[in-house]
């Protein structure tokens, strides 16, 4: 590492103003500060510093999403073998074809929103902002597995450009990169983003694996949910089936081996990633465990009022937060300091009302089964009103204990 330092540092005057590589400096200035802790001091007053910017920051968030990536790998590949109705499931096999059927949109991905980042950042003559880092690997995760290549890379280039770029870069945008793309894509694509055949990849992939028959259906198990017609939480257990026909186990579904956006369905790597995220002190816990508790409700009251108009109403608060995207949504999403509340008050209310409006979408909309993007794009809007309420009662509360 010294030595790549030293060969960094040799090769600065020729990006300084002047130098032959002056246009790109952004480029330069972005991997030095990614690569190593600037050096940086003030030059006056007083000031503390540490080590902990926001590149790292971002790094912190990519490692705690290491688990729903590794482990969506395998699934991806698990659910592969299943369709090809394999009864013998390799580990390493599994987890190589999965990483080789990922790859490919994560390279798209940042590819494109890097590539319009490095581009601004030039053109306006700043620093390369590094929130991008954790969006690119969020866009894919976020995503079914058979969206194509060049969906992935439009959606991308429109949200980067759209929601970001154009109100000032990161630390600047008001909704959730990552959950734009996701609804540019279902929005404009929905054939690719719903359905029995794009959650599961059903090609082999540079021979490993084989080919799916054909007439395969891979829905997920709320898109099964919607379509039962069940009357009973009874009937709807049965309905909920995996890709072999048989009855899916509260554990698989805890575990994640269904089928699902790759990076969402394991709730045991989505509260260890959590675990990561509040522990480096990155995540708001109260964001989490309101959004929790306000999901909790909402399918304990849904359960309990349950009609078979809407069969989604049958599930337990357990399957509820188990299944689909909200758990993944309620760790990694609804807790982007960015487009989040930030008062303390206000982050209760944001995380409840998140958890509320997830469960009522996916439980009284048979026609889309999911609710977490829509629920955290609403109230990525209503995060400054939120604020402004709660900062505004606290004035009111204070104004009277000054006039009495």
């Amino acid at each position: 590492m010294k030595a790549l330092k030293k060969l960094l540092d040799k090769a600065r005057p020729a990006f300084e103003e002047g130098g032959k590589l002056h246009a790109f400096r952004s480029v330069y200035e972005g991997m030095d500060t990614f690569l190593f802790t600037p050096s940086e001091t003030s030059a006056s007053g007083v000031h503390i510093h540490d080590s902990m910017d926001s590149k790292r920051t971002m790094i912190i968030v990519i490692c705690a999403l290491l688990p729903c990536l590794l482990f969506g790998m395998y699934n991806t590949g698990y659910q592969h073998w299943l369709a090809c109705g394999a009864t013998e499931f390799p580990f390493w096999t599994l987890l190589l074809y999965g990483f080789l059927a990922v790859l490919p949109r994560i390279v798209v991905s940042y590819v494109v929103g890097l590539g319009i980042e490095f581009t601004v950042a030039q053109w306006r003559k700043e620093e390369i902002q590094e929130g991008f880092l954790v969006t690119g690997i969020l866009i894919p995760m976020i995503c079914p597995i058979e969206t194509p290549l060049w969906m992935i890379a439009v959606a991308t280039a429109i949200s980067v450009i759209f929601v970001k770029e154009v109100f000032g870069g990161t630390g600047y945008n008001i909704f959730n990169v990552a959950l734009v793309t996701r609804a540019v894509l279902f929005f404009s694509y929905p054939a690719k983003m719903s359905g029995d055949g794009v959650f599961v990849s059903l090609s082999p992939m540079l021979g490993i694996g084989g080919q799916a028959p054909d007439g395969f259906t891979g829905a997920t198990p709320l898109g099964e949910v919607a379509a039962s017609g069940a009357t009973s939480h009874a009937e709807l257990a049965q309905a909920i089936t995996g890709i072999n026909g048989e009855p899916i186990s509260g554990w698989d579904m805890f575990l994640g081996l269904i089928p699902g956006s790759f990076g969402e369905t394991s709730m045991i790597c989505i509260l260890l990633g959590g675990l990561l995220l509040l522990m480096a002190g990155i995540a708001s816990w109260r964001i989490i465990l309101s959004a929790f508790a306000g999901a909790s409700l909402m399918a304990w009251i849904a359960h309990l009022t349950a009609t078979p108009t809407y069969p989604a109403s049958f599930l337990t608060v357990g399957e509820q937060l188990c299944l689909g995207g909200f758990a993944f949504a309620a760790v990694f999403m609804a807790t982007d300091p960015v487009t989040a509340c930030r008062t303390n008050v206000g982050k209760y209310i944001y995380g409840f009302l998140i958890g509320v409006v997830a469960i009522l979408i996916r439980t009284y909309n048979n026609g889309y089964p999911e609710g977490a993007m829509l629920a955290v794009l609403l109230m990525n809007a209503l995060a400054p009103l939120i604020d402004w309420c709660v900062v505004e009662a606290n004035v009111r509360r204070r104004l009277k204990r000054a006039k009495a």
